[in-house]
């Protein structure tokens, strides 16, 4: 008998031995069983996303150059995520397109792949909006400005000039750290359509190398001050890999309006992918809150021309 109990014993451990070496099974461990995933398939509801999926679906948009507008950013497209919908559906047992959840669909053809051509606006069915403050002179009125992006949780995009940016490094480190995008506004303001090839590619590489020096990033986004180009000065930027931006919103702060006098202006002119012009001026300090939650109340988003002008919708 107590030989029979030693090997039944040996067997007992030689069989755990074997099983605790064996990585391909373990018969302790709690393993996950698609059991639902399994006949989620079969489930009519599951099928009847799948049906009418085609019905809720938006084909993407390519990016392409307008006659008038130029170069115009595409947009992405919707398809319905069948397993996501479901998941959110399958509590009720019943189809709701409210539950309905999407991915978004990349166009083939995106501004990068684009040649030289300059920017105004975004795609015209997107509701967002930006603010473009090109930054050339003055500083009082900056931390005001700053202070009420802030406080509206609102990202601006600042062209800044060159020669005003080695003069004011600080405040240059303080429109970037506050999560801003800096653009270039070429070095001290000149009229970029009546200068030479060779001070074109200078006034936008000279303010780059500055702007870089200070933020760590080296921009993107070219505006031309005054909005003066031509083909060359488009083409210049593009080489330095850089689009030239312009504007289809125009406050004129420069010529001291009141605040109603410039929202007037805003709000009259208002579309989907604008572009909206403004300088550090009085006016723009004392109404651009007012102008903001102006913009947000006409159910417009807010963001920068990185924002503006990607594919996403």
């Amino acid at each position: 008998m107590k030989h029979y109990r030693k090997y039944v014993n040996l067997f007992i451990f030689t069989i755990l031995v074997i099983l605790t070496f064996n990585s391909q099974y373990n018969p302790f461990q709690i393993r996950d069983v698609p059991i639902f995933s399994q006949n989620k398939k079969e489930d009519a509801l599951y099928q009847e996303i799948l049906d009418k999926q085609s019905n809720y679906q938006e084909q993407p948009q390519n990016a392409y150059i307008d006659d008038v507008w130029k170069k115009t950013p595409g947009r992405n497209g919707l398809a319905v995520d069948v397993d996501k919908s479901y998941e959110k559906m399958k509590g009720a047992g019943i189809f709701d397109d409210s539950l309905l959840v999407y991915k978004q669909i990349e166009p083939e053809i995106s501004l990068s792949d684009l040649p030289a051509s300059p920017i105004y606006r975004g795609h015209p069915d997107k509701k967002m909006v930006a603010l473009m403050i090109n930054v050339s002179w003055g500083t009082e009125h900056i931390p005001s400005i700053l202070k009420t992006l802030q406080e509206n949780k609102v990202k601006a995009t600042f062209f800044i000039e060159g020669k005003w940016a080695k003069e004011n490094s600080e405040l240059v480190k303080m429109i970037d750290e506050q999560g801003h995008i800096i653009g270039n506004h070429a070095y001290n303001h000149p009229d970029m359509a009546r200068i030479s090839n060779q001070d074109i590619v200078e006034q936008i590489a000279q303010t780059n190398e500055i702007l870089s020096a200070i933020t760590e990033k080296t921009p993107k986004w070219f505006a031309p001050p005054s909005g003066s180009f031509n083909e060359q000065v488009v083409q210049s930027a593009y080489n330095l890999k850089m689009e030239t931006i312009l504007w289809t919103v125009d406050t004129i702060d420069w010529k001291k309006p009141s605040v109603s006098v410039m929202m007037n202006r805003v709000n009259s002119k208002l579309h989907p992918g604008a572009t909206i012009l403004m300088h550090p001026t009085p006016v723009i300090a004392e109404g651009l809150d007012l102008l903001i939650k102006s913009i947000k109340e006409n159910e417009y988003r807010i963001g920068t021309i990185d924002k503006l002008l990607s594919n996403d919708r």
